[in-house]
């Protein structure tokens, strides 16, 4: 039986939960043969399994590398490595860390980054817009099914992203989102760039989870500074280490020196 079909079958079964997948394997679970076939012709989306050539080594490297991956776009742009900035935040920013975002976005682009986020609101779509509005190129990674954008205000950034960046999900089909996929997604927010910048977030931010990731995968982390006074994880990452930075040209001088 072809492996390939097999891990996506599985992913497909186990709405690409890890350890019920892994699971499967351990056991040497009977594959039948006619339901297999089945389920493969419900996914639409292109995959990429970890046995691929073509799978990339970060992946490869951090904590529960996803055995599939589902994706609509290019491929190829997960290529450039050394060229990815992972662009996050709060999903309810003001408009500083709204017009910081996407000035920085935009900069970002024009200089040849691509841009990595969740597709979330607030920041993350901010990022994902201004990397689409100035011809850049961006990858967004989902914490529900392919199949089922969220939240649904995005559907429109989804729909363009599918033909010309890159959308991936270790989840399969019209799975819904769940507390437990964020976290997950976020691994690979993170793994996919070379460094992680926060633009705005508050104190509690889901984002933290991000910057943790990506710290222990070695990457760099880069903050904007908030106001003096007020909730940011921003000038408490900054004060533990994270480089500050003011402008797009603070994160190319950086990438450049890394």
């Amino acid at each position: 039986m072809d492996a390939r079909k097999l891990l996506a079958f599985l992913a497909i079964k186990y709405d690409g939960e890890y350890n019920r997948m892994v699971q499967a394997i351990k056991d040497k679970e009977h594959i039948n043969e006619e339901e297999l076939n089945r389920l493969l012709a419900t996914n639409t989306a292109s995959y990429i399994t970890i046995i691929d050539k073509d799978y990339p080594e970060f992946f490869r490297n951090i904590n529960r590398p996803p055995l599939v991956l589902f994706y609509y776009g290019d491929w190829k742009i997960t290529v450039n490595f050394n060229q990815c900035v992972a662009i996050v935040g709060s999903r309810h920013p003001d408009e500083y860390g709204l017009n910081i975002t996407k000035t920085i976005t935009t900069e970002l682009v024009n200089n040849g980054i691509t841009v990595v986020s969740g597709l979330a609101q607030g920041i993350d779509r901010q990022a994902h817009e201004a990397a689409i509005k100035n011809n850049g190129k961006t990858i967004a990674v989902l914490g529900s099914g392919i199949d089922n954008p969220y939240p649904k205000s995005n559907l429109d950034i989804y729909e363009i992203m599918k033909k010309d960046h890159l959308i991936i999900s270790e989840y399969p089909g019209k799975i819904n989102p769940d507390a437990t996929h964020f976290p997950m997604r976020n691994r690979l927010v993170a793994a996919l760039a070379r460094a992680t910048l926060v633009t705005q977030a508050h104190e509690r931010s889901g984002t933290l989870i991000t910057v943790s990731y990506a710290l222990t995968m070695g990457r760099d982390i880069y903050c904007v500074p908030y106001l003096a006074g007020h909730s940011s994880s921003c000038n408490r990452l900054i004060k533990e280490g994270a480089y500050l930075v003011e402008s797009a040209k603070d994160v190319l001088d950086l990438l450049r020196l890394a």
